[in-house]
């Protein structure tokens, strides 16, 4: 930064020129050329529209290094900026993204860097030239956005400042991820070491094999019943309510409809309820998928989201929750989607130690678990840091005072 510093000192102390776009880039917008769906012919060529890589082509209409610009659709990011694409090599464009390639100057230079556009158009807030539904930002709009044009020393500094940024940046997020996916690994291996018991086979965190407790195998309609919630009909559900109404799309995320306090309380009293603690389970869609209810309120979509009502003086909710992880399920298909029917469920037979080995798995698991949350939540959050560093950094870098 204090190389960055001096060089504007030296070269623009008295402020920067700010130029408009039409005048610092070269926009090929009328050699563009939309392909339909039906019409195009596979291949190796990236066919990108207004927010990145729609498809892969046979043939390409621009050969070199790009700036894409989205012009309707997806046009405006969530801070304003517009959306950029950066592309490189053989490669079609419809019409939904502006092309800019540098406009070079005599003497052979640019005028501006094309990857200095890049950093310095992430900057600019467009909101107020977008029009329309869809929305759309038309060549002169982007032709007249104002740009701040230091000497092209400067913007080769600056360039190479976020670009090491943004290597770091991408190569801490590459590393997390792996690390992620290793813990995964090992904890869905001890997983399935701790919960086999064929053959009376049984291993500790280490995969030792240790005593083996006595086991019984029972069918889960031996030692519960199945149940859900009652039906609510869709005029029942809002947008925005109080009680969050979750269906098979939206379980285990954020809902999309809610339902009265009154139908909700009516509802719990009336008819089957999941305890704190018990294991709902997912029967259509992603079948299997399990969550542990935290006893907030909240309803669940009918014969889509059921549990087993059991005595926990038999078989622990959280050692049901770790066994259903193994995907123990026979699924029924035949039928327009494959379902997890209650006789399904009931039907699946569990290995039973005692109460005392139940516990013993899921702590260790438990702890598995938490390293794998703890890294899971952490990652966003470490993305999310990073992402703010490098706009913090990037808008402090672009900001010039203006020359005159």
């Amino acid at each position: 930064m204090s190389r960055l510093s001096e060089m504007i000192k030296k070269l623009c102390p008295n402020g920067v020129e700010y130029k408009k776009l039409g005048e610092v880039a070269e926009i090929l917008d009328n050699k563009r050329k939309p392909i339909t769906k039906t019409d195009r012919q596979p291949g190796p060529y990236p066919y990108y529209g207004a927010n990145g890589i729609q498809d892969y082509v046979a043939g390409y209409i621009f050969d070199g290094i790009y700036l894409l610009i989205g012009e309707d659709g997806s046009v405006i990011t969530e801070n304003g900026s517009p959306v950029l694409t950066w592309a490189e090599g053989k490669i079609w464009v419809n019409n939904h993204a502006h092309v800019i390639k540098e406009l070079i100057q005599v003497g052979g230079k640019p005028i501006a860097l094309l990857r200095y556009l890049y950093y310095s158009l992430q900057t600019v807030n467009i909101s107020d030239v977008v029009r329309g539904v869809p929305p759309k930002l038309n060549k002169a709009n982007l032709c007249n956005i104002s740009i701040p044009l230091p000497p092209l020393e400067i913007q080769c500094e600056i360039v190479q400042i976020l670009d090491n940024f943004a290597n770091l940046t991408a190569e801490l997020t590459a590393e997390l991820t792996a690390e992620l996916a290793k813990r995964k690994k090992q904890y869905e291996h001890y997983r399935d070491m701790l919960l086999n018991f064929e053959g009376g086979g049984r291993y500790d965190k280490f995969g030792n094999e240790s005593c083996s407790p006595h086991i019984e195998w029972k069918r889960l309609g031996e030692i519960g019943r199945v149940a859900m919630c009652k039906r609510v009909l869709k005029q029942q559900t809002m947008n925005n309510g109080d009680v969050p109404f979750f269906k098979i799309g939206t379980f285990g995320k954020a809902p999309d409809a809610y339902i009265s306090h009154s139908l909700f309380d009516e509802l719990r009293q009336l008819y089957s309820y999941p305890q704190k603690g018990s294991v709902l389970i997912s029967a259509a869609g992603t079948i299997g998928r399990a969550i542990i209810f935290d006893g907030e309120p909240a309803y669940y979509q009918d014969s889509n989201i059921v549990w087993l009502e059991h005595d926990e003086r038999q078989v622990l909710n959280k050692y049901l929750y770790y066994f259903y992880q193994t995907n123990p399920w026979q699924v029924s298909v035949g039928g327009t989607i494959p379902r997890l029917y209650n006789r399904n469920i009931e039907d699946t037979k569990i290995p039973l130690p005692p109460l005392a080995e139940q516990k013993r798995i899921v702590a260790i698991l438990d702890r598995f678990d938490a390293l794998c949350n703890s890294l899971s939540e952490g990652l966003p959050a470490e993305i999310e840091l990073r992402r703010k560093q490098y706009e913090y950094y990037r808008d402090k870098l672009l900001s010039f005072k203006e020359a005159g």
